[in-house]
């Protein structure tokens, strides 16, 4: 979402003379214009008149209230322009796609057959964390599953047990 400044000016409050400009409402309309133009100029752009109140104090202890009337622009920050330009990435080069495939190297204490193990998931928390080690617990935990299994199908084969 863009974000603005804003910039409040009292509207003129007596009219300019200009040529070709005659009676004091087309004074005041000129006064306006300029004000308005000149505003442009430095890249603010025009969003209402206001008529606010202004709280002014008079004699020593007394208060007044004020009507102003402001006129209010507005602009894009500086710099937020840019923040709001999409940016156009270019277009992958097919030496740059195949420089991005994944190169497959096997470990170097691991066995490049197709019987290896695969990851369980579960890391090695011994002091000895080579992968030669992590495989032999994987081997012996699936064997110690595989005996577990056999010896509850023989418990259950088994009505005496």
């Amino acid at each position: 979402m863009p974000r603005y400044e804003y910039k409040v000016v009292p509207a003129p409050s007596k009219g300019l003379k200009g040529k070709g400009v005659r009676g004091a409402e087309a004074r005041f309309s000129f006064a306006v214009q300029e004000l308005m133009n000149g505003m442009a100029g430095y890249g603010w752009e025009y969003q209402r008149a206001e008529t606010l109140p202004s709280i002014e104090r008079s004699g020593l202890t007394g208060t007044t209230t004020e009507w102003r009337n402001v006129l209010v622009f507005r602009r894009l920050r500086e710099g937020d322009a840019q923040e709001f330009q999409p940016e156009l990435l270019p277009a992958p080069t097919p030496a740059l796609q195949d420089a991005q495939q994944p190169i497959e190297m096997p470990f170097e204490n691991e066995d490049a057959s197709d019987d290896a193990l695969p990851d369980n998931g579960v890391e090695d928390t011994e002091a000895d964390s080579s992968i030669g080690a992590s495989l032999s617990i994987l081997a012996r935990a699936r064997n110690g599953a595989a005996s577990t299994d056999a010896s509850e199908s023989e418990k259950e084969a088994r009505p005496d047990a």
